[in-house]
C-alpha cells in the first residue's frame, strides 16, 4: 500500500504528530512517503526519513500561506503517483489542506480518527463520538486516495534507521486568488519548561483555583517536578493563561506518564484531551466531579490547602 504523509515543517523541526502518522504508516504500507510543507531544513529531511519516509515530496511555500498551494500540488501529484492513503494531522493547516484536497479530487475525508485498520483491502477508521465515549469504525469505498484527519497521541512516534530520504521538488503552484495571502510578520510566543503536548508530566489547573493569581500554584507545582502546566477551557477563557495551555477537545490533546489536575471538575471537553494519560491525579473538593471517575488517585480536598502542603514537603525533600 502507498502512503503518504502530509508534514508541516515548524521552527526547523517536522511536527510531532507527522512523526506519529508517519511510524503508523510503516505498520500499514511498504511505501511510505511524506508530503513536507516548510524551508526543508537536514534535521526534518533526517527525522522524517527516520520515522518511516523513504521519498519526501518538498514544498516550500516561501512567505505564502501554503494550504491553498499545497492542496493544489497534492492533487497533481495524487493524479500521477496514484496513493492510497494520504494522512493529516488534527492541526490548522492539515486540516486546511485536507478539506481542499478533498474538493479538488472529488472524495471524502475522515476525521478525528484515533486508529486506522488496513487489511484484505479495506481502509477503516476508528473514531470517537460522545465525548470519547464511544467508538465508531467506518470503512472506506469508492476510489481513493482516501483521505484521513489523525489525533495527536493516538500512535506513539518510534524512529529506526531510516537514512537519507529520496526529497523531489515540489513546485508552488499558481492557485489565483486562494494562494495571494503572505505572511507579513510572525510571533513566536515565549514558554519556559517543556513542550505541553510531549512533557511526561503535566500539572493542569482549572476553575477550582480560584482567580489568575492562585494559579501561580499551578505553574510552581508544575516546576518543582519539571513538568508542562495545563490549563481547563474556562481558565483559557477567563484571561489567565493563554490559549496554547488549553487542554481538551477545542485546545490540546496530552498523553503524558502522569497527570495532575488540581481543581478541575472534568467536564467532558477537557476529558478528551487528557483520558489516555498513563497516571491521573485528581484533587477537587467536590467528591461527585466527574475528574474522579477516571483519576487512578483522587484526593478530595480544597487546592488551596492540599496543594501548599504538596509544595512544601517536595522542597523538603529539595
Amino acid at each position: 500500500m502507498r502512503i503518504w504523509v502530509f508534514a508541516e515543517e515548524v521552527d526547523g523541526l517536522p511536527t510531532s504528530l507527522s512523526l506519529e502518522m508517519l511510524t503508523k504508516a510503516t505498520s500499514l504500507g511498504d511505501q511510505v512517503a511524506a508530503f513536507l510543507v516548510g524551508t526543508g531544513s537536514a534535521e526534518t529531511m533526517g527525522l522524517l526519513a527516520a520515522h518511516g519516509a523513504a521519498t519526501v515530496y518538498h514544498l516550500d511555500p516561501g512567505d505564502a500561506l501554503p494550504s491553498s498551494g499545497a492542496a493544489a500540488a497534492l492533487a497533481e501529484l495524487a493524479g500521477t503517483e496514484n496513493p492510497d492513503l494520504i494522512l493529516f494531522g488534527l492541526q490548522p493547516t492539515d486540516r486546511d489542506v485536507a478539506g481542499r484536497l478533498a474538493g479538488r479530487l472529488g472524495v471524502p475525508v475522515l476525521s478525528n480518527a484515533v486508529d486506522i485498520i488496513a487489511d484484505e483491502g479495506s481502509i477503516r477508521v476508528l473514531n470517537e463520538i460522545l465525548g470519547g465515549t464511544t467508538l465508531v469504525e467506518t470503512a472506506f469505498s469508492g476510489k481513493g486516495p482516501h483521505l484521513i484527519v489523525v489525533r495527536p497521541k493516538s500512535f506513539t512516534a518510534e524512529p529506526g534507521d531510516g537514512g537519507d530520504p529520496d526529497v523531489v521538488a515540489v513546485a508552488l503552484p499558481d492557485t489565483g486568488h486562494s494562494g495571494s495571502a503572505r505572511v507579513i510578520e510572525r510571533h513566536t510566543e515565549t514558554a519556559e519548561g517543556p513542550k505541553l503536548e510531549e512533557a511526561a508530566v503535566v500539572v493542569a489547573g482549572g476553575r477550582g483555583m480560584g482567580d489568575e493569581e492562585h494559579f501561580s500554584v499551578v505553574e510552581e507545582l508544575a516546576g518543582l517536578l519539571s513538568a508542562a502546566v495545563g490549563a481547563s477551557r474556562a481558565v483559557v477563557d477567563a484571561g489567565w493563561v493563554p490559549y496554547s495551555l488549553q487542554v481538551g477537545q477545542t485546545g490540546r490533546t496530552v498523553k503524558p506518564t502522569v497527570y495532575i489536575a488540581l481543581g478541575i471538575s472534568g467536564a467532558m471537553q477537557h476529558l478528551v484531551g487528557m483520558k489516555d494519560s498513563g497516571t491521573i491525579i485528581a484533587i477537587n473538593k467536590d467528591e461527585e466531579a466527574p475528574i474522579f471517575g477516571i483519576a487512578d488517585l483522587g484526593v478530595v480536598g480544597d487546592v488551596h490547602q492540599v496543594v501548599p502542603k504538596l509544595i512544601e514537603a517536595l522542597k523538603a525533600r529539595g
